[in-house]
């Protein structure tokens, strides 16, 4: 009796087994059908796909180094966007208006740099002509925050600035916790017995987008099923992109503070501001959870006595007016949310006399 009723279980589960697996490839065929014919004999690793695309709209602007991991290339130009010979983004100066010295630093990830933007829209730009004094943006998209601070060690040295201008965003924080962002190898620091320790210092060269798949991502990275439903759940970036954390979740808001006490000690103005993102404004828990990291950062920095800016009510109450699309492209600020942004930096600097 216990034999017949295990062959009819072993029967009943193979039998559903084979069902589900029948449902999960027609599903398979169907979502690939949608996406087009061709799609049916090309197999793709989509997980693969996705890194070399990321990593290629780097491809010619940025080149290795061994201090921050990734820099601007010197006199690239292409698409309104242009870098100097310092590999610094250029901030354009049309009428030739006389810029007072010494200048003003930008440092800062993808929303300082001004991606999506061109080099006039980019708020730095903006805020050069509004303050009449030259302003270095050094800005980088995908920068954390241990890159943002290395680079303002290092060009505060070269420039002598009148004051630094720090932008961040959560991102940015979380950032400090990896080794490796968009498949790019970078530094990052660790707390030992509280004191800043550099590590991957020099920095190693970067792994092909390839080497770094793990088990799952190529057993079933070719699923355009699988690739439909985790974007649909906004899960497909945590399952493509290629990061290596190194330090537990929450470490890098620590680490941002320490760096910030150690910038203090340039003994320059600065100014510290919190950037958002799109979808800060599209999705309340990502904007709940945003808020809490830049606030954490930007209380270290006021209790510090450094001057702090949060932008996100500004921002908040501007998509509110105009909506979206007018504020932000795809993911950063447009023109008009640049414009308010080197509105609100410039007023700050003059209301705290910086410079």
């Amino acid at each position: 009796m216990t034999t017949s009723r295990s062959r009819e279980w072993l029967a009943s589960a193979g039998l559903t087994i084979a069902s589900i697996l029948v449902a999960l490839i027609v599903l398979e065929l169907g979502c690939r059908l949608a996406r087009g014919p061709s799609w049916l004999v090309r197999w793709p690793n989509l997980v693969l796909d996705e890194r070399i695309d990321t990593k290629s709209q780097g491809v010619g602007r940025l080149v290795p180094d061994t201090q921050l991991g990734f820099v601007a290339r010197p006199g690239f130009t292409a698409n309104g966007l242009r870098y100097d010979a310092h590999g610094w983004r250029v901030s354009p100066n049309p009428e030739g208006i006389a810029l007072a010295e010494p200048p003003i630093l930008v440092v800062g990830d993808s929303l300082a740099h001004g991606d999506e933007v061109e080099d006039a829209e980019a708020w730095p730009a903006r805020l050069q002509l509004m303050l009449r004094r030259r302003v270095i943006n050094t800005a980088m998209s995908g920068y954390g925050f241990d890159q943002i601070a290395i680079t303002a060690e290092k060009v505060a040295a070269e420039v002598k600035p009148a004051a630094i201008v720090l932008s961040f965003t959560a991102d940015d924080t979380r950032r400090n916790e990896m080794k490796r962002v968009w498949g790019a190898e970078k530094p990052y620091f660790e707390l030992a017995a509280g004191k800043l320790v550099l590590r991957n210092s020099p920095v190693p060269a970067s792994p092909a987008p390839g080497d770094t798949l793990d088990f799952w991502q190529r057993a079933f990275g070719w699923s355009v099923l699988l690739d439909i439903v985790l974007r649909h759940q906004g899960w497909q970036y945590e399952w493509a992109v290629d990061h290596e954390r190194v330090l537990p979740r929450g470490e890098g808001e620590k680490i941002s503070c320490a760096l910030l006490a150690r910038l203090k000690d340039l003994g320059l103005l600065l100014l510290v501001v919190a950037e958002y993102n799109r979808y800060v404004f599209e999705n309340e828990e990502y904007a709940a959870e945003t808020r809490l990291t830049t606030g954490a950062v930007l209380k270290c920095a006021a209790d510090l006595g450094l001057a702090t800016l949060d932008l996100f009510d500004m921002d908040k109450d501007a998509v509110g007016r105009h909506g979206l699309e007018p504020m932000f492209r795809r993911s950063h600020p447009g023109p008009d949310g640049a414009r308010l942004t080197a509105d609100a930096i410039a007023a700050e600097l003059e209301r705290r006399h910086i410079p």
